[in-house]
C-alpha cells in the first residue's frame, strides 16, 4: 500500500466514525486536514468517501453515512505522555491522544480536539 492510499484509508477510517449526521463541507475539510493538506488528495479522500456510500455531498453540506459506527474511547483512543504537537491546532502537548483505526492510527491530539475531531463536540 502506497503512502497516498494509506492516508485516504486512514481519512475515509475517520469519516466513516464521525458522531454528528451532518456537517458543513469546510468542517469536513478540517477534519480530513488531521490526515493531509494536499488539496488533491482531500479531493481525492471527498470523492473516494462519496463514491463507497461514507458521505453524501449536497452543495457546502456533507450528510454522514454512519450506519452505528463510533469510535469507543475506552478502546479505541489511547493516551501517552510525552511532547506532541496536536494535530488540528497544533499545540504543544504533554499528553497526546491517537485514535486507533484499522486502518492505522491517527494522532496526536488534545484531549477537546480528539472530541472534536470525531464530532464529539
Amino acid at each position: 500500500m502506497t503512502e497516498r492510499t494509506a492516508r485516504v484509508e486512514l481519512a475515509l477510517d475517520l469519516l466513516a466514525h464521525l458522531e454528528t449526521d451532518e456537517l458543513a463541507l469546510a468542517d469536513v475539510v478540517d477534519r480530513i486536514e488531521t490526515v493531509t493538506t494536499d488539496p488533491s488528495l482531500t479531493r481525492e479522500i471527498l470523492d473516494t468517501a462519496e463514491i463507497r456510500g461514507v458521505i453524501e455531498r449536497d452543495g457546502a453540506r456533507v450528510q454522514t453515512r454512519r450506519g452505528g459506527t463510533f469510535v469507543r474511547f475506552e478502546s479505541q483512543v489511547t493516551v501517552r505522555e510525552g511532547e506532541f504537537e496536536c494535530r488540528r491546532c497544533g499545540a504543544g502537548l504533554s499528553t497526546g491522544h491517537f485514535v486507533q483505526f484499522e486502518s492505522g492510527e491517527l494522532g496526536p491530539f488534545g484531549s477537546s480536539c480528539v472530541r472534536k475531531v470525531l464530532g464529539r463536540e
